[in-house]
């Protein structure tokens, strides 16, 4: 079945904006510009000028498990019961069934990373993944993605009330740096003599630079703690939230490190989210960091995605970055940007048409596909979104 999406305007990400056509075809993006011929017997779609633009990617949620509504029976974000977790899978606590996972196609976002919580200095594997689905496993689209990791309040706080390490920030580091070490001797050893060690197996994924080191922090000193940790490792790091990156923005960007911002729209509930700004996206992107924007769902909502963004448009990030960093940007730092993230011929036909400009809070998603295959449509008379069967 070929989709042809028609006087549209068409906001690619990797290319400058064009009026015209989007072909999607088998799952994938076949055709687009200005003079495409549409295939006889095409589904068309008249855009009338709506804008076509990447399923949004939001690389940084607890979706599915933590769910809304549902209190403890809901929530499986977290595995307290040990500092280091490395070997637990996001992946096997995920419910398809969430509501959030259609407030996320209300709101344009087509995939998303879901991470363990941050109780843990070393929390447990990501997963990155299709926002419609009726299992899982049928809606992954890399796993794992990422090692999670924290610095900061959460652990010292969690583990220090059971009183057992780490119940500081010193503790924090040395439980890290100890099992990093740990996986670093067992990598060392001949597979043959290898014993059976999920955590360190799943360490050396990241040690061996198959996966990134995915570093939840927010002061400016926790981030300085990243960057050195990672630099006696040698493993690729990505910063979760950053709120304070701003203030060292150089520092980060000497790295080459990317920022996962956010969430926004929150009250400073705790020290360390105190010195959040809408100002930090442009800040740091005007230093030379990669910067996506993340809503940590269920903290914001997942469809206030877009609503983050346009917030830090206002306060300084150019139009274009904004919306790259919510879309390519994202892909990027997940290793899927050869799949999605912009609207380029051979990419995984993951659009959404929208009223107008999305950055724009009085425009609308109208439809959206993944894979080529519709699964949201506003009912403009109902004033109401229907989503596909999974």
């Amino acid at each position: 079945m070929t989709t042809a999406i028609v006087n549209a305007h068409i906001h690619a990400v990797s290319a400058p904006a064009v009026d015209g056509t989007v072909l999607l075809e088998d799952g994938r993006i076949r055709a687009v510009g200005r003079d495409v011929t549409v295939p006889e017997g095409a589904e068309v779609i008249d855009a009338a000028g709506g804008w076509l633009v990447p399923g949004f990617v939001d690389a940084h949620v607890h979706l599915g498990i933590h769910e809304e509504g549902e209190g403890w029976a809901g929530d499986d974000t977290n595995e307290r019961t040990d500092p280091v977790m490395a070997a637990a899978r996001a992946l096997d606590a995920i419910n398809p069934a969430d509501r959030g996972f259609e407030d996320a196609l209300r709101g344009g976002v087509t995939t998303v990373n879901v991470n363990p919580g941050s109780a843990n200095p070393i929390g447990g594997l990501a997963v990155a993944l299709h926002t419609h689905g009726r299992v899982v496993d049928e809606m992954v689209l890399r796993s794992p993605s990422g090692l999670k990791s924290a610095l900061g309040e959460n652990p010292k706080r969690v583990h220090g009330e059971a009183k057992r390490t780490p119940s500081t920030r010193l503790g924090t580091a040395l439980v890290i740096r100890t099992a990093l070490a740990k996986a670093r001797e067992w990598m060392a050893k001949e597979p043959e003599d290898r014993p059976v060690d999920l955590v360190s197996e799943a360490l050396a994924r990241v040690l061996s630079h198959e996966i990134p080191w995915r570093q939840h922090c927010h002061r400016a000193d926790d981030i300085a703690t990243a960057l050195r940790l990672a630099d006696e490792f040698g493993y690729d790091l990505v910063l979760d939230h950053g709120t304070e990156a701003y203030r060292i923005a150089d520092v980060v960007a000497e790295h080459g490190v990317p920022v996962l911002y956010g969430p926004l729209i929150i009250t400073r509930t705790k020290i360390e989210t105190r010195e959040r700004s809408a100002q930090a996206p442009g800040i740091l992107t005007r230093a030379g960091v990669k910067v996506s924007i993340i809503t940590d769902h269920p903290v914001v909502p997942i469809d206030f995605l877009v609503h983050e963004a346009s917030l830090a448009m206002k306060e300084g990030l150019d139009h274009d970055d904004a919306i790259r960093a919510i879309t390519l940007n994202p892909a990027e730092v997940l290793g899927l940007d050869a799949r999605i993230g912009s609207i380029e011929v051979g990419k995984d036909a993951d659009v959404v048409l929208w009223e107008g400009d999305p950055l724009d809070t009085r425009n609308r998603a109208l439809r959206v596909w993944i894979g080529g295959d519709e699964v949201m449509r506003y009912d403009a008379e109902a004033r109401a979104c229907v989503i596909a069967d999974r």
